[in-house]
């Protein structure tokens, strides 16, 4: 998802000038990561450009360079394709994990050591999570879930990899 994405699923709700699609975008979006101001004057501009959104004009309620932006057709239809396009799944064949495993093997160091450090990663991010799924609201904790639903997945190949050290090493000192 790209910022001009999330823009235009935001303004498909509703005109809105740029500072309450940054707040909309921050809630929704970027409660990790907010984002600056210029980055949404940025993007507004493209989508102007590429005939995604038009300004309904200043507001003058709100201030005199307060400009509500509108979806076009294009725009809606760019949300569509976006919708409809699934995501590929992450292939996780280029890991740097492993490359760490490998290397660790190949210079005489041990490859269970790196495992253990990161194992150790893996779960103090995950208590970081949980304790955030506690206190959140059901769409920061499925963002939560997702990322703990990864890490599970990561240790599991961490408990794994260690299973199979000794016939890894066999294979990488040949």
């Amino acid at each position: 998802m790209t910022i001009a994405t999330a823009f235009l699923a935001l303004l498909e709700g509703q005109p809105q000038h740029g500072y309450d699609l940054k707040r909309a975008y921050d809630q929704h979006f970027g409660s990790d990561r907010p984002l600056h101001y210029a980055q949404v004057y940025t993007t507004l501009a493209k989508l102007l450009k590429n005939g995604l959104v038009t300004v309904d004009g200043a507001d003058s309620e709100h201030g005199p360079d307060r400009k509500r932006y509108t979806i076009t057709d294009a725009g809606v239809t760019d949300v569509q394709r976006w919708l409809d396009e699934p995501e590929k799944p992450d292939q996780y064949l280029k890991s740097s994990l492993y490359a760490k495993v490998i290397g660790a093997l190949l210079t005489g160091r041990s490859p269970a050591a790196v495992l253990d450090v990161q194992r150790e990663e893996h779960l103090v991010m995950m208590r970081e999570l949980t304790r955030r799924k506690r206190g959140g609201d059901l769409a920061d904790r499925l963002v939560c879930d997702h990322a703990l639903f990864h890490l599970e997945a990561d240790l599991r190949w961490l408990e794994h990899t260690a299973t199979v050290l000794d016939q890894l090493a066999e294979q990488v000192r040949r």
